[in-house]
């Protein structure tokens, strides 16, 4: 007796049809899992003898042979339980006819009940399958949210083994779900943050919204206690909502990543790794390698919180990245990519204790050791911040004044104006934002006028800024001439953008 059916794998977000084949011969009993299986992968058959026994059907004590196919490409997670339990009661008869199993995707983890669980991964093996054909899919009930939004897709949910079964002989009917992206995202986000509740620091929350106006990484140094942590976390605010693509792109990440559990996602991320974490951690690893802490940032913030105290190696490799927009995994068995395109946002204090410059407490560290901790993060890094700022401490009649400022709301239509000024200007170039500009559009986009250029060409030499740096002394006042509705670039953003280079030395 032999059955096929069809299911599913993902290699990164790339899905990849999996052929399911049962076959059922006599001998004595023994239940074996071919196919490159991990470990997951071939604990299923007592997953699968259990939860086929207790959704009330036999059992076949005989010879039980399962093939994954192709057999080349590495299988993980308890996905197949489902596909190898009705690929069994298929070639038991239990399935009247064969016929109709062969159109529809299985795939679900099988609890010893016969409750069918969720998995991860379900939005991109949806998205897929609806890329090739229009596909019918049996999925766990709590996958439905997330797969109802995939268009040329019919998703089936299903809570139990016997639910399918019933469905496949015609006994039940289940209809398929669709729901509208779009709808999702018209929902006001709700922040339990607010750029009101910051009291002064007027230069850096002017500096947080140049930012978000044009996507560019962000380092603040200052003293502790001086609201760095605070403006940080209220960045996500004042970014402009994610479009249908965005969220899809990182709903998807989230799905592979095991972190989906209500839907899409519909509000920018805000990832803020401890300074512990490893370099596998930040960028993603594993014999299968999974998305890392840049890709769960994708389209949204990460926050690195004391930046010198990660480990130098963990620092480097995020380079490339934001360079790049997305990270390349190479382990022995694969290679997979996964989108990276985040702001960064880093906070440092000026020396090991944290005093240094400080007007009211007295640093203790010697010139050595802020040498020394400051050179933790390198000159190339410490270049890739489009906006380097340093926080000056609270007055006392600031600290004791009520919070006045502007709420978020006010900053982000600010932002968003200056968003649809970038996409309009840039529509067809694949970028989205000032910081994304290269050197080439660069020259096809801005032009400085001669004044302009002996600016920049003597504060360049008095301060001593790099080749990269200057692209982004540009790319920022580009971003500020949006956020004043004009044109074309003039001295006075120049000269603003020019506030926001510091020097990493004392």
């Amino acid at each position: 007796m032999l059955s096929k059916l069809k299911s599913v794998s993902l290699k990164g977000l790339e899905e990849i049809d999996v052929i399911v084949e049962v076959d059922i011969s006599p001998g004595l009993p023994s239940f074996t899992i071919v196919g490159l299986p991990d470990e997951a992968v071939k604990e299923s058959r007592e997953r699968v003898r259990s939860a086929i026994k207790n959704a009330g059907f036999e059992f076949p004590m005989r010879r039980i042979t399962v093939n994954l196919a192709p057999a080349e490409v590495k299988k993980e997670g308890a996905i197949y339980d489902l596909p190898i339990a009705i690929g069994i009661l298929v070639a038991t008869k239990a399935v009247h006819s064969a016929d109709s199993a062969d159109k529809f995707h299985f795939a679900g983890e099988l609890s010893l009940n016969g409750d069918v669980r969720r998995i991860s991964g379900a939005l991109p093996m949806a998205i897929g399958l609806g890329k090739k054909e229009h596909s019918y899919f049996i999925i766990p009930q709590d996958n439905q949210k997330e797969v109802s939004i995939v268009d040329n897709v019919d998703a089936y949910p299903v809570k139990h083994l016997k639910e399918v079964v019933e469905f496949l002989n015609g006994d039940r009917e289940i209809i398929p779900e669709h729901s509208n992206i779009e709808e999702e995202l018209s929902k006001k986000s709700k922040y339990n943050v607010d750029f009101a509740d910051i009291k002064g620091q007027y230069q850096a929350k002017r500096a947080m919204e140049i930012a978000a106006a044009g996507g560019h990484n962000i380092i603040m140094m200052g003293s502790p206690g001086c609201g760095k942590t605070m403006l940080a976390r209220r960045l996500p605010t004042i970014l402009p909502p994610l479009t249908s693509e965005e969220a899809m792109e990182v709903t998807q990440i989230y799905s592979v990543a095991s972190l989906l559990h209500n839907g899409i996602i519909t509000e920018r991320t805000f990832r803020a790794p401890h300074h512990t974490a490893s370099a596998a951690a930040i960028i993603g690893g594993g014999n299968i390698p999974k998305p890392g802490e840049i890709s769960l940032a994708h389209h949204g913030v990460l926050f690195l919180d004391e930046l010198p105290e990660f480990k130098r190696n963990v620092l480097e490799v995020l380079r490339q990245p934001m360079e790049n927009g997305f990270v390349t995994i190479s382990r022995v068995r694969t290679t997979i990519t996964y989108p990276s395109r985040f702001m960064l946002v880093a906070a440092m204090n000026p020396c090991p204790c944290g005093w240094y410059g400080d007007p009211v407490h007295r640093c203790t560290c010697s010139v050595y050791d802020i040498k020394r901790y400051r050179s933790k993060v390198s000159g190339p890094l410490w270049d890739r911040f489009d906006i380097q700022l340093e926080v000056p401490r609270l007055l006392p009649e600031e600290l004791t004044r009520e919070p006045n400022g502007e709420p978020s709301e006010k900053i982000r239509e600010r932002v968003i104006k200056a968003r649809k000024l970038q996409q309009k200007r840039y529509k067809g170039r694949g970028i989205f934002s000032n910081a994304q500009l290269t050197p080439g559009l660069m020259k096809e986009f801005i032009h400085l006028d001669k004044e302009e250029k002996s600016f920049l060409y003597t504060a360049s030499e008095k301060l001593g800024i790099t080749g990269r740096g200057y692209d982004r002394v540009i790319r920022v006042a580009r971003t500020i001439a949006d956020l004043d509705n004009k044109k074309r670039i003039e001295l006075p953003h120049l000269a603003e953008a020019l506030q926001y280079r510091i020097d990493l030395n004392i």
